[in-house]
């Protein structure tokens, strides 16, 4: 690290878990973000404040006036521009230093098995199943851990699927692919905005985490929120030994 990076990263550094070589951690580090709306803002933003060295952004939507509520790396001028490229200027202004590199697509087979294949930790902060399985699949494929989270009206959730460990479950472990649960989209239900920020920055943290190689990830639990109540639920999870995505054999 040069002197520049020694001064901004110096709270992380003074911290005995990350230090030095856990900075530079972040700094190798490339982290695939799918979505760049409610979770996607916070959890980009902390991972570029945190010197991450190179970002994925991918969404396929541009930004819309009734995103500003809670999708904080767009501004009012950003309205119908790419979010993944307001998102790219957004990051770029707060750490030049971050290597961004927008995608706009809707990843799916090959493309999305390609970009969890080149990266260290892929972040789902997607709004709808379909996304959520897909990156599921590829990150048990690569053994990429994978940060999941999701939000709707006062309610939030977080999970983290790493199959580096043999008894992490995935996400279809727990929300099988042929369940065909019902669909809750923050377009129809409406979502609390501080919900995606608090969601999405323990995201970040989760991710950060993991790349720097400290503290105890969030694997095998489910944390779940009521912001109406501030209450939170921490439920166990176990690997599904009939599940179809990751079950061996």
């Amino acid at each position: 690290m040069n002197d520049d990076q020694l001064l901004r990263y110096s709270r992380h550094i003074l911290l005995p878990e990350v230090g030095v070589e856990g900075q530079e951690r972040l700094l190798r580090a490339h982290v695939l973000v799918i979505g760049a709306g409610g979770l996607g803002s916070p959890a980009a933003f902390y991972l570029a404040s945190a010197g991450v060295g190179r970002i994925t952004l991918v969404d396929d939507d541009d930004v819309d006036l009734t995103n500003l509520q809670r999708q904080i790396l767009h501004a009012t001028r950003s309205v119908g521009r790419p979010k993944v490229e307001s998102g790219r200027d957004t990051l770029a202004a707060l750490n030049p230093e971050v290597e961004v590199k927008p995608i706009r697509a809707r990843l799916e087979s090959a493309g999305l098995d390609d970009a969890v294949g080149a990266v260290d930790l892929v972040l789902d902060c997607s709004d709808n199943f379909v996304t959520r399985h897909a990156a599921n699949r590829a990150c048990v494929r690569h053994r990429k851990p994978l940060v999941s989270g999701a939000v709707v009206r006062f309610d939030g959730q977080i999970s983290v699927y790493d199959l580096r460990r043999a008894d992490s479950p995935c996400y279809a472990c727990l929300f099988p692919e042929d369940a065909e649960p019902e669909e809750a989209r923050c377009a129809v239900m409406g979502v609390f905005a501080p919900v995606a920020g608090i969601v999405g920055t323990m995201q970040a943290a989760e991710a950060l985490k993991l790349l720097a190689g400290i503290g105890d990830p969030l694997v095998g639990r489910l944390l779940i929120l009521d912001a109406l109540a501030m209450d939170w639920r921490s439920i166990r999870l176990r690997k599904d030994p009939g599940c179809r995505v990751c079950a061996v054999g």
